[in-house]
């Protein structure tokens, strides 16, 4: 038997969360049936769609139960093996309890190469924020070389890899971020060609007529993370048949803003003749191939740069999440739950 730490869901939160909502709990693994594996957590995601599964409410996953172990994805190593298809020393990607260590029968486990790229990055640029990023500007947003692009939340995991591939496309790339440093990164690092402050905007109006300066012919494709202001102040600036890729929506998971009213964004959809589509990027895990195929030579050339903010230990990591979900960190959140081997070698 082995024992591990783990948090827990310790109750729903009815609109913000915060600590209380959180458990940190000793558990003991079972000992491995045959067809099962061990891991030891290295690195764990964050992620805002978490927040969805801590309400009991009915979305495109179930909800986490009162009680259980809160769920990441998650790069591991193999630490015992009683699994055909994986031995110790494996490092693998999957998504597994906010833990130090786990027990799987592997479904929904893959291996990663861990001398393609830092461990780190198959959860961030190479992972499901790189390829949602992807998936959205290619597949449900279809951009195209000379159109212009506006990316909310232009910095975070998914937001910085749609500048940088729609930039790399020949797009105009207009960036919506919280903050000076953030916009200067999305000018410096994700190649955006502009990038405008949210918190900077008094209201959605005033943020509107920043767009329209920087888009003086309207914008073709809206990359939407966050809904909010930043919504209701594109909406306006979309040019008839615009598309927009429907990728999440932050600043309404917990209630904190309202969104605007829908008759008037209902009206300028069928005005300018707009496709608004959602997507989830499981839907489209065939591509995945593809995405890699296309991203991994970039990100080893160096063409692609991403950040990370990294909190240290399990117990970090309720904290962390709450930052993430206020626009705290920069680039991809992660939680650093055990030592890296690629790290130190």
């Amino acid at each position: 038997m082995t024992e591990t730490r783990q948090i827990v869901l310790a109750a729903r939160p009815e609109g913000e969360p915060g600590p209380e909502h959180f458990r940190l709990e000793t558990a003991t693994l079972p000992a491995l049936a045959e067809g099962q594996f061990r891991v030891r957590l290295i690195w764990m995601s964050l992620d805002p769609y978490m927040r969805g599964r801590m309400s009991a409410a009915k979305s495109y996953v179930p909800p986490i139960a009162v009680g259980a172990p809160m769920q990441a994805g998650a790069v591991a190593e193999v630490a015992e093996s009683r699994h055909p298809g994986f031995v110790a020393g494996d490092v693998v990607f999957g998504y597994f309890p906010w833990a130090e260590q786990a027990v799987t029968d592997g479904a929904g486990v893959t291996k990663v190469d861990p001398k393609a790229a830092p461990l780190s990055a198959w959860l961030g640029v190479l992972g499901m924020p790189g390829f949602t990023g992807w998936i959205g500007l290619n597949r449900v947003a279809r951009g195209k070389a000379g159109e212009t692009i506006v990316v909310s939340a232009a910095t975070g995991a998914v937001g910085s890899m749609v500048c940088q591939l729609a930039k790399a496309r020949g797009m105009r790339v207009i960036g919506v971020a919280g903050g000076a440093a953030k916009c200067a990164r999305a000018v410096l690092d994700y190649g955006a060609d502009a990038c405008l402050d949210h918190r900077g905007a008094p209201d959605a109006r005033a943020l509107s007529k920043a767009i329209a300066e920087q888009a003086p012919d309207g914008v073709d494709v809206y990359f939407e993370n966050v809904g909010g202001k930043t919504l209701e102040a594109v909406l306006p600036r979309m040019n008839d048949h615009g598309r927009i890729a429907l990728c999440g929506a932050i600043a309404w998971y917990s209630g904190a803003e309202s969104p605007p009213p829908l008759p008037p964004v209902w009206q300028t959809i069928l005005v300018k003749r707009l496709t608004v589509q959602g997507f989830i990027v499981t839907d489209h895990q065939a591509h995945y191939p593809e995405f890699l195929a296309e991203v991994l030579p970039m990100v080893g050339a160096g063409r692609i740069r991403w950040a990370e903010t990294v909190a240290e230990g399990l117990g970090s990591a309720p904290a962390a999440f709450l930052s993430l979900l206020r626009g705290g960190n920069d680039g991809k959140q992660l939680v650093r739950i055990g030592a890296d081997p690629e790290a130190a070698a």
